[in-house]
């Protein structure tokens, strides 16, 4: 494998590898740079994909030539960490690190060169998260992590298919897809780019760059500073879990998305306000969330409305966060009932 190397479309695929780091090295390009006219395109590329990103939940995957996609990545973090705003920073990593999940599957499922795939396995499993995945001798399309490795990040999901009982395991090995494979670092790699991004340290910001911020600063508006939550002391515990976490750019499951949905829709909230809340969430798209509540509350699909989980099942899919106001209650809308009668 030694004689392989990345190539050029390698980096275009996945800039944020340690090669890419070493082609900005080698061209030498600072900031003050940026203000040159070649910049220009690549700027105003990356403003868009921003926009994209951040005002419309949608996900950029078109490639160009690897010089291109390695700067705009650069440029993309320039101008995230000028904005300053830290779940902005958050939803552009997550996207980074759909994109890049995306990518990699597609390449770990047609690379015809087990070289070539074990190669991206050793550069990006290995190298930035020391995740030791093993192609399976008898079948190219499974891949076998180790169970430490395998519980450690599968336990930060919830829904069933990641309990280790429902996983093929043999030999201290637990087998997944591609799919499945590179599901299981996609919060290591998010994490990877938001600490760099958090790392940056910009003396000046270029002048070009300050020109395209000003021009998307209405786009981003006051919704995605820290918080748009008003008082929320009178939810219960696993509903004011889900906000809080929400209003911190962190992105929830899907269960626990469920659960604020059908609560706040359980208490009167319109569509536009429980859209509002989700607002924050890395992977928001206003086109989708909107469906889904619309569906929660059976207006679209085949009508029937979704009621609240009770206490029973957000415990046992770790949502339960019980205080001793929760006592003696079964379901989270008894405990709205239960303020409401105290503060009456």
């Amino acid at each position: 494998m030694s004689e392989i190397r990345l190539g050029t479309g390698d980096l275009a695929r996945y800039p944020f590898l340690k090669e890419a780091s070493e082609f900005i090295r080698l061209i030498q390009l600072n900031y003050e740079e940026f203000d040159r006219p070649e910049m220009k395109y690549i700027i105003e590329r990356s403003a868009q994909k921003l926009d994209l990103e951040v005002n419309h939940g949608r996900l950029t995957d078109t490639l160009e030539k690897y010089e291109i996609e390695v700067l705009t990545f650069l440029v993309c973090l320039v101008m995230v960490k000028c904005i300053g705003i830290d779940t902005i920073s958050k939803k552009h990593a997550l996207f980074e690190a759909l994109r890049a999940e995306r990518l990699l599957i597609a390449d770990l499922k047609r690379e015809r060169s087990e070289e070539r795939r074990q190669l991206l396995i050793s550069k990006i499993f290995v190298e930035l998260f020391g995740v030791r995945v093993e192609m399976d001798d008898e079948d190219n399309r499974l891949f076998k992590v180790k169970i430490n490795d395998y519980v450690i990040r599968a336990s930060k999901f919830h829904e069933l298919q990641w309990k280790l009982i429902n996983r093929m395991v043999h030999n201290g090995y637990v087998y997944l897809n591609a799919d499945e494979t590179v599901r299981l670092i996609r919060s290591e790699l998010s994490a990877l780019i938001y600490s760099r991004i958090r790392e940056m340290d910009l003396s000046s910001m270029p002048k070009s760059v300050m020109f395209n911020l000003i021009r998307l600063a209405p786009k981003f508006g006051r919704e995605h500073n820290s918080t748009n939550v008003q008082t929320i002391r009178k939810y219960p515990p696993c509903v004011k879990h889900a906000i809080d976490e929400m209003s911190k750019g962190e992105n929830l499951s899907h269960s626990a998305r469920i659960l604020l949905a059908t609560y706040m829709l359980s208490i009167g909230k319109n569509t536009d306000e429980i859209v509002g809340l989700f607002h924050s969430a890395p992977d928001f798209n206003e086109r989708i969330t909107r469906y889904q509540i619309e569906h929660l509350a059976g207006k679209k699909g085949g009508g029937t409305k979704y009621h609240v989980p009770s206490c029973e099942k957000l415990l046992n899919e770790s949502l339960c966060f019980a205080t001793e106001e929760c006592n003696g209650i079964i379901n989270p809308v008894q405990f709205g009932k239960r303020w409401s009668k105290r503060v009456g």
